[in-house]
Parts: structure tokens; sequence; C-alpha cells
């Protein structure tokens, strides 16, 4: 259980500033890759609707396959990645959560996101979470089964996209899913539209969806159903687009799940208050919001976080990010061209807190974290190769824009994954979308850390 814990004189650096908290060393111990074309078909029932994805990804509606060419938009350079929507199936597309639990046969349950990043553009994007099995001495992942996400006994309270369909497969419309628990039997989905939490079995079927409550009130994001035109940010609705549930945590031995926001909520003026994420505790058995909670602090340059998991009873993992893709020394000097980085990779962390020491003002402690950017690979585990105008003889990079799964394997060992946003972003080369990737991490100084 949480408690509070005023920070002493003598714990100021370890309770302040980012930038003076301790940075572990981090070791590649193996690497595997889903390559980005990758493909999951429609279920046989499902809406022939769902049968081509990506339809509504541009300014107008596109139904020949693979005629629209995919790029890494306005804030990366509009580089051409290689790939071209719409796809025949669902793209088994980035991946945005791991769950602490494994299944029976020791396969991760991994969620893939909403599509394509919004509401209007990813209606025909179906919604589901897969079984996973690295092979780490091979590099390959094996997709051991696909879950389908439904709502079949419309216990999501509002219009679905194939509300009218007998299946009632849920869509990238619907939810925009982040974050991944298993407890009980029962899959949690933390997502960012409403924000919500999910309730769902093993067969993908809906079984619960419970908005989110804070001091009373329900809190909604910019995207939730009752949202309109004519609301006011910082009043109607507080959560910013693709801020909802980033990271959802399930703590061992109270089975709480404390699910992170991605950004800042906003504040009664509209603009973000303050440099922090809300960290919001439900409990699963009453299925109700306790009333607990807590803050993360932001290390300057990062703008989100991509995932939360706990190493044990009260100290846990967030991955920490800015908007980056690409190495820093091919970061563009003056406008963006093909063979550079507009806005490359700078802050790619994983920090390690203790949910059990929180300040007078709500803030959690920050131990200290390993560099995404800098993982020790004398061994040469790294099996692609990463653009740089430097030398990266040793040295493994992980720098893709959204970097959204990690989990403790053992301890000694975590595992992290990218959201590759197909066919959207790139990250290890100029031209060519990001592979959905998984790295293994010897951090036994992390792990170890108080």
């Amino acid at each position: 259980m949480l408690r509070n814990t005023v920070c002493a004189l003598a714990l100021i650096a370890a309770c302040g500033a980012a930038s003076a908290e301790t940075v572990f060393p981090a070791k590649l111990a193996g690497h595997a890759v889903i390559p980005a074309a990758t493909f999951v078909p429609a279920p046989a029932d499902a809406p022939a609707d769902a049968k081509v994805s990506g339809k509504f990804t541009g300014a107008a509606r596109v139904d020949a396959v693979g005629t629209v060419a995919g790029d890494t938009g306005g804030l990366h350079g509009k580089r051409a990645t290689g790939l071209s929507v719409p796809f025949e199936g669902q793209p088994f597309q980035g991946l945005s959560g791991f769950a602490m639990n494994r299944a029976e046969d020791g396969s991760i349950y991994a969620l893939t996101d909403n599509g394509f990043g919004t509401k209007s553009n990813s209606p025909d994007a179906l919604l589901f979470f897969h079984k996973l099995a690295p092979d780490f001495a091979a590099g390959t992942i094996t997709m051991k089964e696909t879950v389908f996400l439904a709502d079949p006994d419309r216990k999501v309270p509002f219009r679905i996209a194939y509300e009218g369909s007998d299946s009632r497969y849920l869509t990238g419309a619907d939810f925009d899913l982040e974050s991944i628990q298993l407890l009980n039997g029962e899959i949690w989905i933390g997502e960012e539209f409403g924000p919500y939490l999910i309730r769902a079995g093993l067969d993908g079927k809906v079984k619960a969806i419970y908005p989110t409550m804070m001091d009373g009130k329900v809190v909604k994001s910019v995207d939730h159903p009752t949202i309109s035109g004519l609301s006011k940010a910082g009043t109607d609705w507080t959560v910013q687009r693709s801020g909802g549930y980033e990271g959802m945590a399930l703590q061992p031995g109270t089975n709480l799940l404390w699910a992170m926001m991605e950004k800042p909520l906003l504040g009664e003026d509209g603009k973000p208050a303050g440099n922090h994420l809300q960290v919001l505790a439900f409990d699963p058995a009453k299925g109700e919001w306790t009333g607990q909670g807590f803050k993360f602090k932001l290390a300057e340059g990062a703008t989100a976080i991509g995932d939360f998991n706990f190493v044990d009873e009260t100290r846990a993992m967030v991955i920490e990010r800015d908007n980056g893709e690409g190495d820093p020394s091919l970061k563009c000097e003056g406008e963006a061209k093909p063979d550079c980085f507009p806005a490359p990779a700078m802050l790619k962390r994983i920090v390690l807190i203790d949910t059990a020491s929180v300040d007078a003002d709500g803030f959690v402690r920050r131990i200290g974290h390993i560099d995404l950017m800098n993982i020790a690979d004398p061994d040469r585990k790294n099996r692609l190769e990463t653009v740089a105008k430097r030398d990266l003889t040793g040295i493994m990079t992980f720098p893709f824009f959204t970097i959204e799964d990690v989990m403790r394997v053992s301890d000694t060992q975590i595992i992290v994954g990218n959201d590759n946003n197909l066919p959207f972003s790139s990250g290890r080369k100029l031209d060519a979308a990001a592979d959905n990737e998984m790295i293994l991490l010897d951090v036994p100084e992390m792990l170890a850390a108080k």
C-alpha cells in the first residue's frame, strides 16, 4: 500500500531534479524482431469493412489497397516509410503495453493500440491483444494467439462504429488501447479516449467499462464521446488528446491497478497544469476508484510516458520519452531534408520509481534511470542497423518516437518494446517503416536500487 513520505533534507537530490538522479548501465542480452509489414486477417464474422484497413488515413476515403504512401508526418519531415495504405487485413501494428502476469504457457500478453492514431482515421482498424513468445536466441517473436475485442452484450455506454453488426467488434474509432494487465483470468485495459478502464474476458468479450473518477468528478478527455466543439478545455475536459492512460501497472500484493496519464492534465485556464502526470488507483475487486494517487514529475525534455509496470510491491518502471525519432547525429541543420531527422530521439529512458516514497506535494520519488539511447552491446546482439553519422560499434540505441512496453523478466533483466505507428514512423532508417522490436536488457544495478 502506498504511504506518504516527506523527503528529508539529506534526500533532496534524490527527490529533486531528474538531472541529478542516478544513471544505471544497461547491456543488450537479446534482440527479437517482427517485420513492419506484418498483418493479421480480420475474423471471419467481422464486417466486410474490416477486411481492408486504413481507408480513412488521408484527407479522403481511399479503397484501393496500397495506393497511398505512408510518411512520417510534419514533425518528422514527411519522409516516405516505404509502406502504403490501405492494407489487406489488419496491421499487427506497434505494441502499446505488456501485462506483468504471463499466460499459462509463459507467453506475454501484449496490446496493439487503436490502429492509425485517431478516432477519425481508425474506424476500420479492429482492436486486439496478443499472446507473444519472443525467442531472443533466434531473434524472432511468435504470435501464438490474437484476440479481438467485441461488445456482444452492449456494455459500451456509447454507439460503437460497428453498432449494427452481429459481431460488434470494437475499432479504433471507439477506443484507443494503451495499457494491459492480466488479473484473475481477465484482461484489464487502460485507454485514452475516455479515458476508460475496460474489463474483458480472455476471449475478448467486454464485461464492463469504467469511467475515470477523480475528486468525485468524472474526468474526460477531448475525445470523450460526450465532448463537442462547444465544450471548454479545462472545464468540460482536462485530458489532452492522446493523454489518457498510456501506462497502467498492477501492484503485487494489493492487486490494485495504478493508471498513469500520458501527458499533464489541463488547468482551469485550458493549459497544462504543471509538468507532471497524474496516477490514480483502481480496485478491480470492488470495481471502483480508491481515491489514492500520486504524481510523476517529467524530466526536462520529456513530453510523455510510454508504459508503467511494477517490479515488486512498491517499486515500478516508467518509460519516459520525448517526441523524437532517429539518431541525434543526423539532426537536420535548417529545414527538414530526406537525409536527416528534424526531431531526432534525445530522451528515451526507463525510470525506476518508489511508490512508497511520495512527498508532501504528492510527487513520487525517482530512484534513477537507464538510457535507451546508450545501451552497451559488447556481444553484438543487435540485429538491425541504425543509420547514423557516428560510430555505434558496441552500442545499441532505441531511437523510436513511441516506446510503449516494459516488463520485468527476472531480478536482473527487463524486456522493452516499441510502438512502430505503422506506417507513420521510422527510427532506425530514414526511409523505411520501423519494425516491431523487443530488446532483452541486463539491468541488475537498476533492479537492485532502492
